[in-house]
Parts: C-alpha cells; structure tokens; sequence
C-alpha cells in the first residue's frame, strides 16, 4: 500500500495478475433486448467454445494496462508476459510489481529472470489479501462492461475483444489509481483474514 500512496520517485509501479479461464460463451438463443414494458431476456444455457487468459499490468500511477492474451496460463506465459513489460517500459525505469502468491510467479524461471533483471522487484500480497492488488478493480470492469453480456461464438472472437477492451481503456478511460483506505483499516481486514484462514485449515 505505501507503493500506491507513495511511489519511489522515477520508477513505475505496476499492479500485475491473470485472468484465467475466459470463457467463450455463446447463448443458444439470441438475446432479446430491453423494450417497453420487458426486460432483457437470454438463455440460461449457452455453448462453450474454449478458453483464454489474460494477463494485466496496470500502472498506478497513469491507469493504462499492459496487456498479454494466451491460451493457457503456466509459469511460461507468464515470464513470456514479464518479458513483455521489460520492452514495453524504457530500461532505466525502475519496476515496482504489485503481485499475489500463485506458484506460477516463484518458478526457478522466474526468480532466473529476476537475477538478470535487477530492475524488476516483486511484492507479493499477503495470503487471502488479493484484493490489496488493484488491478482485481480492472478486471472487475472488464468482466461487467465486456464479458457478461458478451456473445462469443469462437475464441478468437473472446481475444479480439479483450484487445479491443484493453486499447479502448488505454486510449479513453485510463485514469491514475487513488488509495483511499488507512492503513489501520488495511492491517485489521488483513488480520481478520489470516483468522479465517487459519480457521479453515485446522
């Protein structure tokens, strides 16, 4: 959190995840629209065509993303993704990466690429506390604004469209990230939190 509130001075601070499991749904039926009198109908039932993921940097500092559409989500795509943002952001910025716990970002790959990139450093969210990422808040958007009405009848149609969505937040809505929360209130759900947790494995 004092990342968001106060970043080091000339370096980027970047909010990185995945999305995993994009479904490409296409209803059976097509959707009928709002009119007078009626809401909006769909099916309840749909076709599955395929998956996708997409993996996300979002700058704290400007609210543009980085963006990487795969196939499957492994530890690869996402040193493939690092790489990404290594040519993406001028080499003598300092790299900042806001990130959760997943085993896909502790691979011997990865921690290789660290050593050899001294300018990427990670900071990892407490266990149960992905929330303190904030780009769980974008893709929250994505999800309403594009993929829960959407129809997609194939996978390609599912990538085009998140590209679409993530171009469109760059060039029209991208705005900075503001950190609202004090950090007694941070540190008290991040405690409330462990408790469950603790509470669940025993």
């Amino acid at each position: 959190v004092g990342l968001y509130m106060n970043p080091p001075q000339g370096a980027v601070v970047l909010s990185v995840d995945e999305k995993t499991q994009i479904q490409a749904l296409d209803r059976t039926q097509p959707l009928l629209p709002l009119r007078p009198g009626q809401v909006e109908r769909r099916t309840h039932d749909y076709k599955r065509h395929g998956t996708a993921s997409l993996y996300a940097a979002f700058d704290v500092a400007s609210g543009e993303v980085i963006a990487r559409v795969t196939a499957r989500h492994r530890a690869k795509e996402f040193l493939d993704f690092l790489r990404q943002i290594d040519k993406e952001i001028p080499p003598e910025t300092e790299l900042h990466v806001i990130l959760d716990n997943s085993s896909t970002h502790k691979t011997e790959a990865i921690r290789e690429f660290l050593k050899e990139k001294p300018r990427f450093h990670f900071h990892f969210t407490p266990t149960s506390a992905s929330w303190l990422n904030a780009v769980e808040s974008w893709f929250s958007q994505i999800e309403r604004r594009s993929l829960y009405r959407g129809v997609f009848s194939s996978v390609a149609e599912l990538r085009r469209e998140l590209r679409r969505y993530v171009q469109v937040h760059n060039e029209e809505s991208a705005k900075p990230f503001v950190w609202t929360k004090s950090a007694k209130t941070i540190l008290a759900a991040v405690k409330r939190a462990k408790n469950r947790h603790k509470c669940s494995t025993n």
